[in-house]
């Protein structure tokens, strides 16, 4: 039983791999969508995650007290802000917490849908 799912398991990732070749080929995916927007669509939920995972980076250093002979002041706080959105870019470029994979999802579905 176990050797028929991952048989099963390798025909399908070879299918993906064939039309993930095929599409590149053609310009298009099996969806229809063109391969440029495809990736427009994944740099946006890209840009999104990266965005969401900032600010939540910024509740969470907003309470942080930072007193003391290296801490403190304005220029901190303005640079503590840069510092969490390279953290949001930084954190989705390399897998993120999965929020920009959903977002695709959706965004493929919804112009599927339109079509």
């Amino acid at each position: 039983m176990d050797m028929q799912i991952a048989s099963s398991a390798n025909a399908v990732y070879a299918q993906q791999q064939a039309l993930a070749a095929r599409s590149k080929v053609d310009g298009f995916a099996a969806n229809g969508m063109s391969t440029a927007s495809q990736a427009q669509m994944r740099k946006t939920a890209e840009d999104f995650e990266s965005h969401f995972l900032s600010q939540m980076f910024e509740m969470m250093s907003a309470g942080v007290k930072t007193d003391g002979p290296f801490g403190g002041g304005n220029a901190e706080a303005t640079w503590r802000s840069f510092l969490n959105q390279e953290y949001g870019k930084e954190m989705s470029r390399n897998r993120g917490i999965g929020i920009a994979n959903m977002v695709y999802d959706q965004m493929i579905k919804i112009q599927e849908a339109a079509q």
